[in-house]
């Protein structure tokens, strides 16, 4: 299979018109990069699991208290709601910086390596029939591959 040489792709169109790429960027888009990235480091950390677990067995004692009523335990309920719906977001930024960092280390990979099929930089932007079709593909050629040296070991 003959080897082309494919452009390096300036990532999505959002962030190649952004400017993010050299620095300047988008003031909150900045802010809210480097919130999320300390929020998700400290949300997953040992510490932030012991302090909401104390909030919890603090909240779960203070019912008696409280006679387990609807307040104490709607306290409780739209606490757990609001850092929830909150989390969503900020989790959600970090997971999409760091697949698009593993995406853009493994294009570097299937570019730099000689005979991979370079069809596979950028799969990941593919409509779901090309990236199956892609699949399918890649599949076969591993079969074929995997046959080839069956029989290679075989002579040997």
């Amino acid at each position: 299979m003959p080897i082309t040489r494919v452009p390096r792709r300036p990532s999505s169109s959002k962030r190649a018109s952004s400017g993010q790429g050299d620095g300047r960027g988008n003031p909150v888009s900045r802010f809210f990069d480097h919130f999320a990235a300390h929020v998700t480091r400290g949300a997953g950390s040992p510490v932030a699991f012991g302090l909401a677990l104390i909030a919890v067995v603090v909240w779960g004692l203070s019912g008696p208290a409280f006679d387990y009523s609807e307040t104490w335990q709607l306290v409780i309920n739209t606490g757990t709601t609001i850092v929830t719906f909150l989390m969503v977001f900020v989790i959600q930024q970090s997971q999409n910086k760091d697949s698009e960092a593993v995406h853009l280390k493994l294009d570097e990979l299937l570019i730099a390596l000689q005979g991979a099929d370079e069809r596979l930089v950028d799969a990941e932007r593919l409509d779901e029939d090309k990236l199956l079709a892609l699949a399918a593909a890649c599949t076969a050629r591993a079969r074929t591959q995997r046959r080839k040296r069956a029989r290679t070991r075989r002579r040997q």
